[in-house]
């Protein structure tokens, strides 16, 4: 059966990535150091060859895609930016302690905004939509393998919303430049919109041969089965 592979790679690094501020629609580009750290792990590991490349409008994605896939030319797709702080961007959380309204954001609720921000229900609705647009133009165009190159949070919002295995939010954090390569079966994604979370990337010369050991579990394996049988009946 026929599948399709898509590589989820957060942007590289920037100042104000190590800075501890909210950082959504700033426009930042990448720092030196993130440069030189795409180029040292393009040197060591291994980025999965792609024949396609979506990516956030904003610099320090589209810099990044370039620095990975410098023979593709990027989509550009304005529905991958990254989460709007509103109020709270450029902001570190120690300036917001006094905030009445933070405190209740982080608490998650899905209409909970930062002020003239984006709520978590409608980032999540924006990122799963575009997701899903991508992964239904691969199938159409019968493109197998892709990058979305994008920000860390909109990894975790995709991987959570879709990923086998179900993991919250927070497990999907990932360092800059790295990411995750899922794989997706036609016959699963229109039954339950799944997607099998396979491998981290890039992939160093030692974990060739390993399949995801810290997130290959028992619950892995359930979730696949159960989602399997359900296909079956």
């Amino acid at each position: 059966m026929k599948t399709y592979q898509i590589h989820l790679i957060r942007n590289g690094q920037t100042d104000s990535s190590t800075s501890g501020r909210y950082i959504g629609h700033t426009d930042a580009i990448l720092s030196p150091e993130g440069v030189a750290e795409i180029h040292r792990l393009k040197e060591q590991a291994d980025y999965p060859y792609v024949d396609a490349v979506f990516t956030s409008p904003l610099k320090r994605c589209t810099q990044t895609a370039h620095a990975v896939y410098p023979e593709r030319k990027a989509i550009v797709m304005r529905e991958l930016i990254e989460y709007d702080f509103g109020e709270y961007e450029g902001k570190t959380p120690e300036q917001l302690s006094d905030d009445e309204g933070f405190a209740s954001w982080l608490a998650g609720g899905p209409d909970a905004a930062p002020p003239f921000g984006e709520s978590n229900a409608e980032f999540s609705a924006r990122i799963c939509g575009c997701f899903a647009k991508i992964v239904e133009g691969m199938m159409k165009t019968d493109v197998t393998s892709a990058a979305i190159v994008t920000h860390g949070g909109v990894i975790m919002t995709i991987l959570s919303a879709f990923g086998i295995p179900e993991l919250p939010m927070p497990e999907w954090r990932t360092p800059s430049a790295c990411g995750y390569t899922v794989r997706i079966t036609p016959s699963i994604w229109m039954r339950g919109q799944k997607v099998e979370v396979i491998a981290e990337i890039p992939t160093f010369p030692q974990e060739e041969e390993d399949v995801l050991p810290d997130l290959a579990t028992e619950a892995f394996y359930v979730d696949l089965e159960e989602l399997q049988q359900e296909n079956n009946k």
